[in-house]
């Protein structure tokens, strides 16, 4: 992860601006996406009203404007879908992009072109992060750090509670309090193969894990006189279940909302502000980038980081690696893959805290 950082600051372009800057976005954004196609045109999924995405995404081949002095034009090597992806084409996102767009918002780039006054990056130099199997890192893993850091004062024992356990979000979560001694309550839907998914969020560290079903019954009176209260509640799902996390969330406790996977709104007793005193807070990672700027790393500020970085990078990086290994036995059973980009036989596991770059993965 160090690495990642140093490599930032090394390989980003120099800012540009006016109409040079807008020109290398379009190249860029045009040339990432594309899936085939030379120097005259590339091929990109381009949506020109909002709605669902089988509707409103076409396949259209673009033109490509010609390289500025200053401007950079790269390709995309890997990149997630998350589900502000698709809000943004349904334009149910905080942001709206100027239609014509193109879908996406991260993922890992490969410069192919530059212009002749560009000095900072050269053609196959790659755009962070440094390794495509890490594209995931500057959302979910961040999102989850933030959410852990910034709402209550946590210390090793306190405990908190999520839903949608299983989420992107809901796996980093888990890894990065286990990471930092938090105790954690995990909350997914119910489904066939429970067990399967319990076990496997309990090897990335979770200490508890119920159905959503399972946290409405009155047994669960009996789990908290052996357990503490959450501090902080994480809510990506909103309606019915959002108010099950208030129920269970301690005195003066936090809940903060960074989804809606439910698509309804977040309700609250009027006896849960009188006698518990709760507060209700929401997070969206990309207007704290907007608030802190690129001198605060999502994943690398905050006090919780200075007194233990290695265990917090080290559960960033075992959020990605955990993928690989899911991909490995699919492999090994002769599945398909969920993702391509992974590669097939991954190399030793570097050690905890250990310096993590593409010399080593």
């Amino acid at each position: 992860m160090w690495a990642l950082r140093v490599a930032l600051a090394q390989l980003r372009p120099r800012p540009q601006r006016g109409p040079q800057r807008d020109a290398a976005r379009r190249a860029a954004s045009s040339a990432s996406r594309s899936a085939a196609g030379g120097a005259a045109g590339v091929r990109a999924l381009v949506y020109a009203q909002h709605g669902e995405p089988v509707k409103v995404v076409e396949l259209k081949t673009l033109e490509l404007s010609s390289l500025g002095r200053s401007d950079v034009r790269m390709k995309m090597l890997a990149a997630p879908v998350n589900p502000a992806d698709i809000n943004m084409i349904q334009g149910t996102y905080g942001i709206h992009p100027e239609l014509p767009a193109i879908g996406g918002n991260e993922g890992v780039g490969q410069v192919v072109e530059v212009g002749s006054a560009v000095t900072g990056v050269k053609p196959g130099d790659w755009v962070i992060p440094a390794d495509m199997n890490l594209a995931t890192l500057s959302v979910n893993p961040c999102t989850a750090y933030r959410l852990l850091s910034d709402f209550e004062q946590l210390r090793p024992g306190d405990s908190i509670i999520q839903n949608a356990a299983n989420s992107g979000v809901g796996q980093a979560v888990i890894q990065i309090a286990a990471a930092l001694g938090l105790r954690t309550i995990n909350v997914v839907r119910d489904r066939p193969d429970l067990q399967k998914l319990t076990d496997r969020l309990k090897d990335l560290g979770a200490e508890h894990v119920f159905t959503e079903e399972a946290m409405r019954k009155p047994e669960m009176k009996d789990f908290f006189k052996n357990f503490p209260r959450p501090r902080l509640a994480l809510n990506c799902v909103g309606g019915r279940s959002s108010t099950e996390l208030m129920r269970h969330l301690g005195y003066s406790g936090t809940m903060v909302t960074y989804g809606g996977m439910a698509k309804q709104p977040v309700t609250a007793s009027v006896s849960s502000f009188i006698f518990k005193d709760i507060k209700l807070r929401g997070f969206w990672v990309s207007q704290w980038k907007k608030d802190k700027g690129t001198e605060s790393p999502p994943l690398t500020s905050g006090p919780a980081y200075e007194t233990q970085k290695n265990e917090v990078v080290n559960a960033g990086f075992q959020f990605w690696w955990q993928r690989r290994e899911r991909e490995n036995w699919r492999a090994q059973q002769g599945q398909p893959s969920h993702n391509h980009h992974i590669p097939p036989q991954p190399r030793k596991m570097p050690a905890r805290g250990e310096r993590v770059d593409r010399g080593n993965i």
